[in-house]
């Protein structure tokens, strides 16, 4: 896709200005900017989202082949690294509000995949993955790792690189920004 350019027509010369302003002001309409210095066209918010859409949809797409959705893959992932954690930590690891977590950890519960058994304390809970929940990670790592290859096979290893450090270097700078509000997504 390519970026529009913008041009500024220059505005007309008043009748009564001197010759060289009028015969400035004749010239032909110049770029704006330089393309490396043209302001983004278009939403960033829709292509960000538009991009995700239809990443999201070639990766379910193979992890469906094991009955998992993209981000049960990811919670299991995440509990088989940092667990047994504490719902709250897990939430805050995977950058997602509490009851997120908690609607998307049930299907996880009621598979037996993960467990919530008793923390320290009797007001606490520990997430922990079980031997089938390890089984069913290890079959979606294999799905989630053909998509991935095909991805890179798509879009070329280069460019899927350079996405993923253009997205860590704007998380953190957007981590500056005022708490954001988790809208289940």
């Amino acid at each position: 896709m390519q970026a529009s350019k913008s041009f500024h027509a220059p505005p007309e010369a008043p009748a009564d200005a001197p010759a060289d302003i009028a015969a400035a002001d004749a010239a032909p309409a110049v770029p704006a900017a330089s393309p490396a210095t043209l302001l983004p066209q278009g939403c960033t918010n829709f292509k960000l989202r538009q991009l995700m859409r239809r990443v999201a949809s070639h990766y379910d797409t193979e992890m469906a082949q094991c009955g998992l959705k993209t981000t049960q893959y990811s919670l299991l992932s995440h509990v088989l690294r940092l667990g047994p954690i504490r719902p709250g930590d897990l939430a805050e690891a995977m950058k997602m509000d509490a009851s997120t977590l908690t609607r998307n950890l049930r299907p996880l519960v009621d598979a037996g995949w993960v467990t919530l058994e008793a923390g320290a304390d009797a007001r606490s809970r520990l997430v922990h993955i079980t031997d089938a929940g390890r089984s069913k990670r290890a079959e979606a790592q294999r799905h989630w790792k053909a998509a991935q290859l095909a991805l890179n096979e798509t879009l070329g290893v280069e460019r899927v690189a350079a996405l993923h450090a253009l997205v860590d270097d704007s998380l953190a700078l957007l981590a500056a920004l005022p708490a954001e509000v988790d809208h289940g997504e």
